[in-house]
């Protein structure tokens, strides 16, 4: 199967005349926030880091529920199908988020229509990583290792319609390098795949593998981003290597379509209070995390956005997994 992808809901509110009281008394009991990849990946940190804040702030309890399966869709169906009063949240990449459409002919949800954006949470950047025993030191060793055998190296990623996975065909497409893919249930688990040797490279989230590359488990070659790193200042970008090569992506919280304006406009100020919060800017910040807080129209747009700009990449290559 050919792949290519990029990186990478506003629902009519149901109840507009919702009472200012409601949301002054949301929430009244625990939130369930569910994160569709297992433990370990970004969404998984970022939800962890952020949340706990906003549980003080609120006084009340965000559990995070990990429900890994289908690169996303599992969990992301079930928040889709959940009632809209504000108790089940999402926790996924604007990336993934839309495009799972794509890659599946049918879903029991719709990414736009079934889901009301709150606010980003954090920009991920992700970096081309190898393992120690293989010869590449740059990205054009690499392209030239994977031309040379072609399909022999085993690339790693987070599971079809990921951002992990997009970052990687979209890589296949602009470089002609030749691969084979090798999905897992999440970034965390495909992290410790290439770590063990179980694959050979992978273009992961920095914050998921970055304590590998401290200790030389892994070998960073480039970066996604247009930009360097701060935390990987000796690693270039993709970009010099490749012309035009650019991945990133919002990690991003959702609620299901239908939920009030007031508790969707009152979670949106709650975690724009927490992204501000020096304890957790920095803990973020040291797993290369950028603190991103939006309204919720422009995370709708974001998605919006990303489903066009990939819907028609994968129908100029014939994209699909079904």
């Amino acid at each position: 199967m050919k792949a290519i992808g990029v990186f990478a809901v506003c629902a009519a509110g149901i109840l507009c005349s919702a009472s200012p009281a409601w949301s002054q008394s949301y929430p009244v009991k625990p939130v369930r926030v569910i994160v569709p990849f297992p433990p370990g990946g970004a969404n998984d940190m970022v939800a962890r880091l952020v949340l706990v804040k906003v549980s003080e702030q609120l006084g009340q309890s965000f559990i995070i529920e990990n429900r890994a399966g289908a690169g996303g869709t599992v969990g992301t169906a079930v928040v889709a199908q959940s009632r809209p009063d504000g108790y089940t949240l999402l926790v996924q990449t604007t990336a993934s988020h839309a495009s799972n459409p794509h890659l599946y002919k049918k879903l029991p949800y719709d990414a736009v229509a079934d889901f009301a954006g709150i606010t980003p949470l954090t920009r991920l950047v992700a970096v081309l990583t190898v393992h120690p025993s293989l010869p590449p030191r740059s990205v054009q060793e690499m392209i030239t290792l994977t031309q040379k055998r072609p399909k022999e190296v085993l690339f790693g990623h987070a599971g079809y319609g990921s951002f992990i996975h997009l970052n990687t065909v979209m890589m296949e497409s602009m470089s002609g390098i030749q691969i084979t893919h090798v999905p897992f249930r999440g970034g965390g688990p495909a992290v410790v795949g290439l770590a063990s040797g179980q694959t050979h490279a992978m273009i992961a989230g920095i914050g998921d593998i970055i304590e590998h590359i401290k200790v030389k488990r892994v070998r960073p070659l480039g970066v996604t981003s247009a930009e360097r790193i701060p935390l990987l200042a000796e690693v270039p970008v993709i970009a010099d290597t490749v012309p035009g090569f650019e991945c990133t992506t919002w990690v991003s919280i959702f609620a299901p379509a239908g939920t009030p304006k007031t508790i969707i406009d009152q979670l949106n100020a709650e975690l724009g209070n927490a992204l501000r919060d020096p304890g957790v800017v920095s803990k973020l910040g040291a797993l290369t995390y950028d603190t991103v807080h939006r309204p919720p129209e422009e995370l709708t747009q974001r998605v919006k956005t990303d489903y066009a700009t990939i819907g028609k990449l994968f129908r100029q290559f014939n994209v699909t997994l079904d």
